[in-house]
């Protein structure tokens, strides 16, 4: 029986669960970022519009949020192996679209193949809870932060990578559009995620937590009900609220960033370098944030998200299209606070629930986060349409201030004195 499988078994696959997450989180996150940095560039090149640009970029996040929910059902009843398999492979056929649709020049084929390479996406943050799985409760945001930090290293390398190596190998190997090479580029990658997924991850991390609980025979809790655990708990709720607003911060300014850049003549090679010192803060600096999540107290690390995107996006909106440094610093700081928030909104929700329970609920707060960051993609190519990029990153800076509220609630809340009619009874 798994159930009485001994401490050091549990432990050795622990560790080897963490390095398989690992090795397929890294290049998984090299072709999402690299389609991401080429997304609006080639949307641009075909339209000449930068709302239908900004569109085509954010069909990544709605993807993710198409994904989310059925990604987390399937994970409930099939494991973490099945979904991630699943959900690369669908990122794959959509690169194939994508590449295909910059060949063509034909936009619709872009939207519908940034879509799948979006569900893609879903895999790489369901990837983090896995991480949690089998984790020991003192140590959970460490290991999420680990495997987000695996990410990071492919998440870094791939904008500079798809906008300079594959793009030059594109245009002078092959002799094609060189915005094609990052899809290119990402279609290798994914399909080297799904190997390591599919041969490497067994036991499934999942199934066994749910062994070792004793939880095999619990039924998945139904879509209203996760929901409903998710927004009525308090903990779990300001911990939803940090993921949803830090990845429509981001996704706002990251998305009408490099159009911002392009504005201003910047090279290729620079809007890349920007992107991917952006994505540094994001993952980079994962494992210390987990340490330290695993050691204060959660509405600490919310407030410090909030107070980070906000300082992050209001350098942004203060960067004339010409300069760089603003916008260097301030797409970095942005990263970091999203990095505050995702880890210690993972660690939360992972903590609050029942492993019976925990992938579908899960499953719903990925999907409000994703919404969240596809509402901001969306809402951020019209604004800038009818404003400018410095209106749309300060409103997102403003936005971030929410976070700092979230935190704060609580200890006023208790700090509140008491009614004369509760003081009377």
């Amino acid at each position: 029986m798994t159930d009485t499988l001994p401490a050091t078994d549990v432990v050795a696959v622990r560790n080897r669960t963490r390095w398989v997450l690992i090795f397929s989180v890294f290049p998984a996150g090299m072709g999402m970022t690299a389609t991401f940095a080429a997304t609006s560039l080639a949307a641009k090149e075909m339209t000449d519009n930068d709302a239908l640009a900004t569109l085509a970029a954010t069909m990544t996040a709605i993807g993710g949020a198409i994904a989310a929910l059925p990604l987390g059902a399937h994970m409930a009843d099939h494991g973490r192996r099945s979904g991630l398999t699943r959900a690369w492979s669908i990122g794959i056929v959509g690169a194939i679209l994508a590449f295909a649709a910059v060949l063509t020049q034909f936009y619709p084929l872009l939207l519908v193949g940034v879509l799948g390479v979006g569900v893609g996406q879903g895999a790489s943050l369901a990837a983090r809870y896995a991480a949690a799985d089998l984790a020991e409760p003192q140590h959970r945001a460490r290991d999420i932060g680990i495997v987000m930090w695996a990410s990071s290293i492919g998440s870094v390398l791939g904008p500079t990578v798809a906008l300079g190596g594959a793009g030059w190998i594109a245009l002078n190997l092959l002799g094609i559009d060189e915005l094609a090479g990052p899809f290119l580029m990402a279609i290798v990658a994914f399909i080297i995620a799904v190997t390591v997924v599919r041969t490497k991850l067994h036991p499934d991390p999942l199934l066994l937590a749910k062994e070792l609980g004793s939880a095999t025979d619990v039924k998945r809790p139904t879509l209203g009900r996760s929901f409903r655990n998710l927004f009525t708990h308090r903990l779990a709720a300001i911990a939803v609220l940090a993921m949803a607003v830090g990845q429509g911060v981001m996704v706002a300014v990251m998305t009408v960033t490099p159009l911002h850049m392009d504005d201003g003549d910047h090279e290729a090679r620079i809007i890349g370098l920007v992107i991917s010192l952006h994505i540094v803060g994001m993952y980079f600096f994962s494992p210390v944030v987990g340490w330290i999540v695993d050691r204060v107290p959660s509405t600490v690390m919310v407030a410090a998200a909030g107070l980070t995107l906000f300082v992050g996006a209001e350098m942004a909106s203060h960067t004339d299209a010409t300069d760089r440094l603003g916008v260097f610093i301030g797409l970095f700081l942005v990263g970091l606070g999203w990095s505050f928030a995702m880890i210690s909104g993972a660690s939360l929700i992972s903590s609050v629930f029942d492993i019976s329970e925990r992938a579908s609920v899960q499953g719903a707060a990925d999907f409000t986060m994703v919404a969240s960051g596809a509402t901001g993609g969306l809402l951020s190519g019209a604004i800038v349409e009818a404003t400018d990029y410095h209106t749309l990153s300060h409103w997102a800076a403003v936005l971030a201030l929410a976070l700092v509220a979230a935190a704060l609630y609580p200890t006023v809340t208790r700090m509140r004195p008491a009614s004369p009619a509760a003081s009377a009874g």
